[in-house]
C-alpha cells in the first residue's frame, strides 16, 4: 500500500508555492497593482491572499478544533480582509509568501498519521458534514493552485508566459531536436 504523508503533504506544499514565488517574482512592482477586471483583486493582492490562505487552516488544525460550532465566520473573515487589504511592496509580499509557506510547511511534516486521519465536523448545511483533516489540509494546496492559475492569466494578459508553458515549450522543442 502507497501511503500519503505529512512529509509528502508538505514537500507538495512547498513544490506548489515555489511555482507561485516563480510568478510572483517575475511580476514587476508596477504589475502587483494590475486588476484584470473590475471588482478583482490586483495581482499583488492575490498573492496577499495566496500567503495568507493557509493562516485558516492553522487555525482549524493547529488549535486542533474538532468542529466548527462557536466560529464567528463573518468577523474572522472580515479579519483575514483586512489583513490582505494593508500596503504592502513587492518584496514584502514575497518575503510573507516564503515566511508562511516555512511555517506552515514546517508545521504539516510535524504532523502524525493519525493526525491527519482525524475527522472533523463542518458547519452545519455543509456537505459533506464531515472531512479528514488531511482532506482540508490538503485544500490549502488547492486553494494555492487555484489562484496561480489566475495570476498565469494575468501574466498573460500582461504580455508575459507562465514559466511552467514556457518549461513545457523547452521540452518540446528538445524532444524535435532529436
Amino acid at each position: 500500500m502507497t501511503s500519503y504523508g505529512a512529509k509528502d503533504l508538505a514537500a507538495a506544499f512547498r513544490t506548489v508555492r515555489g511555482n507561485t514565488l516563480t510568478i510572483a517574482n517575475e511580476l514587476t512592482e508596477e504589475q502587483y497593482g494590475f486588476s484584470p477586471a473590475p471588482g478583482t483583486r490586483t495581482a499583488g493582492k492575490l498573492l496577499t491572499h495566496i500567503a495568507l490562505g493557509s493562516k485558516f487552516q492553522e487555525m482549524v488544525h493547529m488549535e486542533k478544533r474538532r468542529s466548527f460550532d462557536g466560529m464567528d465566520f463573518p468577523a474572522l473573515f472580515a479579519g483575514m480582509a483586512a489583513e490582505e487589504q494593508k500596503a504592502r511592496t513587492k518584496a514584502e509580499i514575497i518575503t510573507l509568501l516564503k515566511e508562511q509557506c516555512d511555517h506552515f510547511a514546517g508545521w504539516l511534516e510535524s504532523v502524525s498519521d493519525d493526525f491527519l486521519a482525524e475527522t472533523v465536523t463542518l458547519p452545519a448545511g455543509a456537505s459533506p458534514a464531515t472531512k479528514t483533516r488531511f482532506e482540508m489540509l490538503m485544500g490549502a494546496k488547492e486553494h494555492e493552485m487555484h489562484h496561480r492559475g489566475q495570476l498565469m492569466l494575468i501574466q498573460r494578459m500582461l504580455g508575459g508566459v507562465p514559466h511552467l508553458t514556457r518549461q513545457m515549450q523547452e521540452r518540446m522543442a528538445a524532444m524535435q531536436q532529436k
